[in-house]
């Protein structure tokens, strides 16, 4: 072909993750004859104008023999952060090409006429996923053994299949069937080398901005991941990398001061443990400085100048909504977007994130994610009649409970003791509208919500158990306080709680 016809159409929120459109359109425009319409229909007015959202799309056609990988490798930056699509412009279509109205170089801001808006692209395409062949014949072979499973079961109205025989085509089933449904999932599972790729440039562009020396060092780029999970996890990986260079790391004259190698390093580490996947970002800087931290909190009404807090508790303030320590507003910091962005997207996850940091030695970050949404590691838990399941990532403790040892705090709610604190706690039986007896609830679950300890009464533990999740909006309705639900051995739907959703609010519904 003679050139390419570009739709580039960034999310609202692609600059504020740090990236500029305008940028990318100036590598574009070095590979050859150009020209750019922006479609400016969804300007908002003045009133409405947010800084770090775009509002603007462009269609580009380049001119020119350009490779296709070489315009792909350009927009794979921001993949996950727009739309995009290339098409070839054949030599027909290049002479009767009616040329765009509105023309704007690369590097300006503003069009250079303004006519008519050109039409806003189609939404793009359903999301894919390429897959190995080697998986794919996996699934083929595992489904070959579940129809001669099957054929064998058939027989099992026949009186000639003893019952020993019956059990043990039963065993086969089960593990055929627990063998498919791994191996199904591993079909959405990719190299997570697809989000730690774009870090090394970040992290270039980044130390020459801030005149730092940095070696990045990445470790377990084959960990795979589910697709969906990966994508949410990219953004809040730039954001600690960035995090790490501009907070963590020191200039090379004051790490040359502190006897440390002028170069700093950070390391970004993936390794599966079990049903989840523990990513680490690392590095040997400064460390977090309690002092300042502290002050900074208390100065900004996270925490009250009386309380007491250990040097753990300080280290989590750096998740604080709005937290900052940068002393100067820039396009690096000081936004009033910290690190709380990185924690709630983590815990929308189902996972959760931890800091421990040595001063003068470094910090490190860890993350831990289910590794994938469709399947669930819950505790299978009744309140009253009704069966729920509980993420077990969230589960701090089960313990017995006394209804003596809940106490009620005006203008707070009840409360329990727990270890060495009181807990907010919460009467589930209440919250879904149950209704029965109160004193038959004898056990306090306590779980994790956004690194707080909160106690959900409940009558029994049932077992834990994986469940497959199924999306309650698309199979019913939404539920509040419940992020899905799950069809039981006996056929029966347990709903999976969203511990995330325990605010304490007298009722979020008749879920009887």
């Amino acid at each position: 072909n003679e050139g390419w016809h570009i739709e580039f159409i960034p999310k609202p929120e692609l600059m504020s993750r740090g990236n500029d459109p305008l940028l990318l359109l100036k590598e574009v425009s070095d590979m050859g004859d150009y020209r750019v319409t922006p479609n400016l229909e969804n300007l908002p007015a003045w009133s409405d104008y947010a800084p770090e959202q775009c509002y603007v799309s462009w269609h580009v056609e380049l001119q020119g023999q350009v490779a296709e990988a070489d315009l792909q490798e350009i927009f794979e930056w921001v993949e996950y952060d727009c739309d995009f699509s290339l098409t070839g412009i054949t030599p027909s279509k290049s002479k009767n090409h009616t040329k765009p109205e509105t023309i704007v170089d690369a590097g300006d801001k503003q069009p250079v006429a303004e006519k008519k808006p050109a039409p806003k692209a189609a939404s793009a395409e359903p999301t894919s996923i390429r897959i190995a062949t080697d998986k794919v014949d996996h699934l083929i072979n595992l489904v070959g053994e579940l129809v001669i499973t099957q054929s064998m079961l058939s027989r099992a109205g026949d009186s000639e299949m003893a019952h020993d025989e019956l059990q043990e085509r039963l065993v086969q089933l089960e593990r055929n069937t627990r063998e498919l449904q791994e191996s199904v999932m591993r079909v959405r599972m990719l190299p997570i080398s697809s989000a730690f790729g774009r870090l090394p440039r970040i992290v270039r562009d980044l130390s020459k901005r801030l005149e730092k020396q940095v070696t990045l060092v990445l470790e377990g780029e084959s960990t795979e991941l589910d697709k969906t999970v990966l994508e949410h996890l990219i953004d809040p990986l730039v954001h600690l990398v960035r995090n790490a260079l501009d907070h963590g790391l020191e200039t090379a004259a004051t790490r040359r001061e502190a006897g440390k190698p002028e170069a700093g390093t950070i390391t970004l580490s993936a390794a599966q443990q079990g049903g989840s996947i523990v990513i680490e970002i690392q590095d040997d800087g400064q460390g977090i400085n309690e002092e300042r931290v502290l002050k900074l909190a208390q100065e900004r009404g996270v925490v009250s100048p009386s309380e007491s807090l250990t040097p753990e508790q300080i280290q989590q303030l750096i998740f604080a909504p709005g937290f900052s320590t940068a002393d100067t507003v820039s396009d690096v910091s000081g936004r009033g977007v910290g690190l709380d962005v990185v924690r709630r997207n983590i815990i929308d996850l189902g996972g959760r994130v931890e800091v421990s940091s040595v001063a003068g030695e470094g910090t490190l970050i860890s993350i831990r994610l289910p590794l994938t949404l469709a399947i669930l590691d819950g505790q299978l838990i009744q309140v009253a009649s009704q069966r729920f399941v509980m993420p077990t990532l969230n589960i701090i403790e089960t313990i017995e409970l006394n209804q003596a040892q809940v106490s009620e705090v005006p203008g707070q709610g009840e409360v329990c003791r727990f270890r060495d604190q009181y807990v907010r706690t919460i009467r589930l039986r209440e919250l879904f509208k149950l209704g029965g007896d109160n004193d038959q609830d004898q056990l306090l679950l306590v779980v994790d919500v956004h690194n707080e300890a909160i106690g959900l009464i409940i009558s029994r533990v049932l077992g834990q158990q994986q469940v497959v999740v199924k999306n309650l909006d698309e199979n019913y309705r939404a539920v509040p306080g419940f992020t899905g639900a799950t069809i039981m051995s006996d056929g029966s739907v347990a709903l999976i709680i969203d511990p995330l959703s325990m605010t304490g609010s007298p009722a979020l519904g008749d879920v009887a």
